[in-house]
């Protein structure tokens, strides 16, 4: 069927507005917009046939939707309004009678229901046109910053602020401090157990006063005044033990924040003064979302310095013939018993890279270890009771005991963990 006896059709079945109109063709004449592809078909049957040109106005298909495209923009630009962002999509919800006006119109032309442009996907399009003109912001398909839905029913507007993200790695600079908020066990982080003050947390719901998180989110959530905030680490190191050196990567989630575009290197400032020498974070950057998961999920080695203790003298030559045996070396472990609550029973295969140390005295050591990511180090001194080996203690025939413990690098096994992939443009 050629175009001019598809015009015919389509203004036969009544009223349409050149948007309709030109829907039905839109995947011709590049250039060219829908209205200006109904302008024109309705043009060519009117000289065609000889008529007096007629405007279409009234519209049965979209019931004049198509010319309020201004005036849903500035509702939508409106409706954000107090937010900071550099991308968005529009998206429509279309009143079902709608749809099916716009699925009748390609039936009685003889067209496929999908043929042309359909009615939500051209609103979509030219509401999206003008909001980005009046915001001075990018659309994005993938994930934008805000996504604005407007509902053609109801003639609401409705705003979802999507999250920001904030990279960098932290220090712990203090032991018996958890990555995350540790809820009470005994009253499930109520405070309350049998109606009265919990006397495992002193009625404050947590097993510890502070954590990394309730040390570095708050600055953020000010700076991008945002609702709240998720911290995300890579792993995370026993609450006794320190993380140092080269820190640890982290991500930190802002839920709705109104502003995005921060000052990192001042945000490092204000966070690093807010733990108070408790915890101390590098290297901010604005991150993408695709960041929580690489964080997450990234293979990645550790760095670990453990200070050791010996049931029994330890000789020099013992010592470095056990660091030996170890050096590069295998390990199997069944799950920890200290962890064994919350973690699943199975044996896990593991890399040691790399081990060094120096004993301090007959009975105590330092330990430095580079090992594959998910080896359980104190266990790689102690043996668990024979659940790992070989270990330290094996080796040497000596209980080993680690009595401290350091992280001190975490990176990437097959690349850092700082992709630009993963950053948003500064």
């Amino acid at each position: 069927m050629d175009v001019l006896s598809l015009a015919r059709r389509a203004l036969e079945t009544g009223p349409l507005c050149d948007p309709c109109l030109g829907r039905l063709v839109a995947d011709r004449s590049f250039g060219l917009t829908n209205r200006q592809r109904g302008r024109g078909l309705r043009t060519a049957v009117a000289l065609a046939e000889d008529d007096d040109f007629e405007a279409g106005e009234d519209c049965w298909v979209c019931e004049n939707e198509c010319e309020r495209y201004d005036w849903w923009a500035r509702q939508a630009a409106s409706a954000v309004r107090g937010y900071r962002f550099e991308s968005y999509q529009i998206g429509t919800r279309v009143p079902p009678l709608l749809e099916e006006n716009d699925r009748l119109l390609r039936e009685d032309v003889g067209l496929d229901p999908e043929a042309g442009e359909l009615l939500k996907s051209e609103f979509n399009r030219e509401v999206g046109k003008r909001f980005g003109d009046q915001t001075g912001a990018e659309v994005d398909f993938g994930r934008p910053d805000v996504l604005v839905l407007c509902d053609l029913a109801t003639e609401e507007v409705e705003v979802q602020v999507n999250s920001a993200f904030v990279y960098g790695r932290y220090r712990k600079l203090e032991r018996d401090i958890p990555q995350t908020e540790w809820p009470c066990r005994e009253c499930n982080g109520t405070g309350i157990n049998r109606d009265e003050q919990c006397s495992g947390c002193d009625g404050t719901g947590y097993r510890y006063d502070e954590s990394v998180e309730q040390l570095t989110v708050p600055p953020v959530e000010d700076a991008m005044n945002g609702e709240d905030g998720t911290f995300h680490g890579a792993g995370r190191e026993d609450v006794d033990a320190k993380m140092l050196g080269t820190g640890r990567p982290f991500v930190i989630e802002i839920d709705e924040p109104r502003k995005r575009d921060v000052d990192t290197d001042a945000l490092e400032e204000q966070i690093n003064e807010f733990a108070d020498g408790k915890v101390e974070v590098e290297g901010l950057r604005l991150a993408t979302h695709g960041m929580v998961e690489r964080v997450k999920e990234h293979d990645a080695s550790k760095t670990y310095r453990m200070n050791v203790e010996f049931a029994a003298p330890v000789e020099q030559a013992e010592f470095e013939s056990a660091l030996e045996a170890l050096d590069g070396a295998t390990i199997e472990q069944d799950t920890p018993q200290r962890v064994s609550h919350r973690r699943a029973a199975k044996t896990r295969v593991r890399e040691v890279y790399d081990i060094s140390g120096e004993l301090d005295s007959e009975t105590t050591a330092t330990v430095e270890v580079h090992g594959e990511g998910g080896l359980y180090v104190k266990e790689l001194v102690s043996s668990d009771e024979g659940r790992t080996e070989p270990s330290l203690a094996g080796e040497l025939g000596v209980d080993a005991e680690v009595t401290a413990l350091d992280v001190l690098r975490v990176e990437g096994e097959e690349e850092s963990f700082e992709h630009p992939e993963f950053f948003r443009e500064e």
